[in-house]
């Protein structure tokens, strides 16, 4: 997605930073990867430029990504891995 032109007021942006930072924070220490922050970083973004101005909306995004990220994980552990 390529978005040009987008500005986003600094109570966006602080909306955005901290649903970034709640999202970041129920993550294991081991998953909060820079990719993972990237994913969320930009679902955020994509939401926010699609007018999305709630910061429940914008958190659920951000939960999105961790979701999508998580069942498309490598790291399934043996337990998992047996189902």
């Amino acid at each position: 997605m390529r978005t040009t032109g987008t500005v986003f007021q600094p109570e966006l942006i602080e909306l955005m930073k901290a649903g970034l930072e709640d999202a970041i924070a129920v993550l294991p220490e081991a998953q909060r990867t820079s990719s993972m922050k990237a994913e969320i970083a930009s679902r955020i973004l994509a939401s926010a430029a699609k007018g999305g101005r709630d910061p429940i909306a914008l958190k659920v995004a951000a939960l999105l990504a961790i979701a999508e990220g998580l069942h498309y994980s490598h790291d399934i552990s043996p337990a998992r891995s047996a189902v």
